[in-house]
């Protein structure tokens, strides 16, 4: 069998930008809309779908992600499936706070997230090894599910780069110095194989941060 029947093909797209993003608030799991740039992005996502031969649009369930999808859902024809373990990160108290507004409360605790995001979230959020684990396992079952296949995965900032990590095998307290931030509707290819019994998966990052606008 040749490599494209044998590997599985996700493509990860953060959202379009959204009413927050210009002041560098954290989002998480707050159902904030897009902005009127953040729906032209989805749009040239939509362009860049209608040639990807996908055969598969799956989305965390927040509004941001669903309503990114939607250009790539009408050009392709194929229906959203929405997958709620790729939901963002929940940020505790630093939901719609920028971390200069948190820094001014919390200085310990911000100072230590920035020495090792991974080990010390910010106050009341989640685990951030838990969110990688639930988003890697959820990027694995729709490669299995669409074995050899391309599917197009429109979520969030924070989970993709832990999940990268976690797939990659490198820390997750290196997540936010490995890869600084996923640009709105670029495009991060991964190559994921069969599962072969007794033997990790090698996943493999065939590009990162590709625009499609």
């Amino acid at each position: 069998m040749t490599a494209s029947t044998t590997s599985t093909t996700l493509f990860l797209a953060r959202h379009g930008e959204t009413v927050w993003h210009d002041e560098n608030r954290y989002t998480g799991i707050s159902d904030i809309d897009l902005t009127p740039r953040g729906l032209v992005q989805a749009q040239a996502l939509g362009v860049w779908a209608a040639g990807a031969g996908l055969d598969a649009i799956v989305t965390s369930p927040l509004s941001r992600a669903r309503r990114t999808a939607e250009p790539a859902v009408r050009v392709t024809g194929l229906a959203a499936v929405v997958e709620p373990d790729l939901l963002e990160v929940d940020f505790g108290i630093a939901e719609g706070r920028t971390i200069a507004e948190l820094e001014a409360t919390h200085p310990r605790e911000v100072a230590a997230f920035r020495r090792d995001p991974a080990a010390h979230p910010l106050p009341d959020g989640e685990d951030p090894a838990a969110a990688a684990a639930r988003g890697a396992e959820a990027l694995l079952r729709l490669a299995d599910t669409h074995r050899g296949g391309r599917v197009l995965t429109v979520a969030h900032n924070t989970l993709f780069r832990l999940v990268l990590c976690r797939l990659l095998g490198i820390p997750g307290s290196e997540y936010r110095r490995v890869f600084p931030a996923m640009r709105n509707c670029a495009i991060t290819e991964l190559r994921v194989p069969a599962a072969t019994a007794g033997q990790p998966r090698q996943v493999a990052l065939m590009s990162y941060n590709v625009p499609t606008h």
